[in-house]
């Protein structure tokens, strides 16, 4: 084993890295990172088995021996698959609950019919956002399709006034607020404070989804002015049940979990003392283990009871609502790997080092890093996890808050310019029937402004807090 590769892979070295070094970790980085693109972009790889092999050809460019390599990232997917992995097959059952149920149809329509004209474009974006909570982004276009068709239709709007608001409270949701994939396993890569994240994700994404939702979607409007095309609307999931769980218990349900995780921050900042009992008490129903577990528990009474399913049909949503998230399990579990192999061959101290003499500040770092890796790779996750694990260490050092502030700038450039390599792209351009050049004029300028917003929200909160 070389000097150079001992003390790349030694947990204990603390001995600055050479200027050769610098540069050698930087090409592997650089290799790595291009490797990923092209397996991903070039020859349409999974990203599971892309960031396996670019893992891989990281510890082979930086000289590391392999098999440490294969050590560091089994260690890596291991790990986040333990921290996340729970949490993510927790979301994706409620989700299906609330799909399935009827409990979203309910929340959609009882908003619906309480909004006409100037504020429908407010209403969808109320909608968006709290349908978009518990659900993968992927899985919310696919509910509120069939209503952004419907209320365009009847309602005679332009498609991009009600659709624009629709994706951007989605969009939002998926790259700022927690449990979606990313924010956690940012979250988990930073050691960031999960209710605390959660609050300032709320903060940061009202303001976000204002401006590139309804705002937004005036200008595109004009930009590209299409109606809802003439062809039949999906079904929607409720359409076959006789009966359906009411708003206010289908609310109380979504919002559960999110207020018990800023119950937990809340009195961890009031009380402020671990051996409270109030404060143990709120450390355990404020987890997001428990958190999720009780809304879903709670979810199969108040959603799947309701509408009328017996044990067995229960039984089978929890069942397919945990099937679709295999893959979305191992891109997360393998980016932990990539991020692990990162931080075990000393990219991250390298970064550590070489920023002392930047001006620029850490949050803007992550935010270029994130917007980089999703230009080049079209996926929010792979984006998120590769960027966590480059500026992890940057987090060292940083208070509470500014740890839960780089969580955010790292979800805010993960969102940057959707286009082509993205299959959210070719998702809204397909439902809403635009050509390429509408959805780049559309869809993916509104995900621009979400990402430079909320980029610029996490600076200005940085200063402040």
């Amino acid at each position: 084993m070389t000097r150079l590769s001992v003390e790349m892979l030694a947990a204990d070295a603390v001995a600055p890295i050479t200027s050769a070094g610098h540069a050698r970790l930087g090409i592997a980085v650089l290799a790595g990172i291009a490797v990923i693109v092209l397996l991903i972009t070039k020859f349409k790889l999974h990203a599971f088995l892309a960031l396996t092999i670019g893992s891989l050809a990281l510890g082979a460019f930086a000289g590391a021996p392999l098999d440490k390599v294969i050590t560091s990232f089994t260690t890596g997917l291991g790990s986040t698959v333990a921290g996340v992995g729970v949490l993510i097959a927790l979301g994706a059952i409620l989700g299906k609950l609330l799909a399935d149920s009827g409990g979203a149809d309910q929340i959609v329509d009882t908003i619906l019919a309480k909004a006409g004209g100037r504020a429908m474009p407010w209403a969808m974006v109320l909608i968006a956002s709290v349908i978009g909570l518990p659900l993968f982004f992927e899985v919310g276009i696919v509910l509120l399709i069939p209503v952004v068709l419907m209320v365009a239709k009847r309602g005679n709007y332009s498609l991009m006034r009600i659709g624009i608001p629709a994706l951007a409270g989605l969009s939002v949701m998926h790259g700022l607020v927690p449990p979606h994939p990313g924010p956690l396993v940012a979250i988990d890569a930073v050691h960031a404070n999960l209710g605390v994240t959660l609050a300032l994700g709320v903060l940061v994404a009202i303001p976000t989804v204002i401006v590139a939702g309804p705002l937004f979607s005036k200008v595109a409007a004009r930009w590209v002015d299409v109606q809802a095309p003439d062809r039949m609307l999906p079904q929607r999931p409720s359409q076959e049940l006789e009966r359906r769980p009411g708003f206010g218990a289908t609310l109380v349900t979504i919002l559960l979990p999110v207020v018990l995780m800023l119950a937990k921050a809340l009195v961890d900042v009031v009380v402020d003392d671990p051996t409270h009992t109030v404060q143990r008490v709120f450390d355990v129903i404020g987890s997001p283990l428990i958190a999720l577990l009780a809304a879903v528990i709670v979810g199969i009474f108040t959603l799947g009871r309701p509408a009328g399913f017996s044990r067995e049909r229960i039984s089978q949503t929890v069942e397919k609502g945990l099937m679709p998230i295999a893959g979305i399990l191992l891109i997360v579990g393998a980016g932990g790997g990539f991020k692990q192999t990162l931080i075990d061959c000393g990219v991250g101290r390298m970064i550590l080092e070489i920023s002392k003499d930047w001006s620029i500040p850490a949050l803007l770092l992550a935010w270029l890093i994130a917007v980089a890796i999703r230009l080049a790779t079209g996926s929010a996750t792979v984006a998120t996890v590769s960027a966590a694990g480059l500026v992890a260490p940057l987090a060292a050092d940083m208070s509470t808050a500014h740890t839960a502030l780089l969580v955010l700038a790292i979800g805010a450039g993960s969102l940057f310019f959707s286009h082509v390599n993205d299959a959210g792209f070719w998702l809204v351009k397909e439902y809403f029937g635009l050509s390429v050049g509408q959805t780049l004029k559309t869809w993916s300028v509104m995900e621009t402004i979400i990402s430079v917003v909320a980029g610029g929200l996490v600076l200005l909160l940085s200063l402040v807090i």
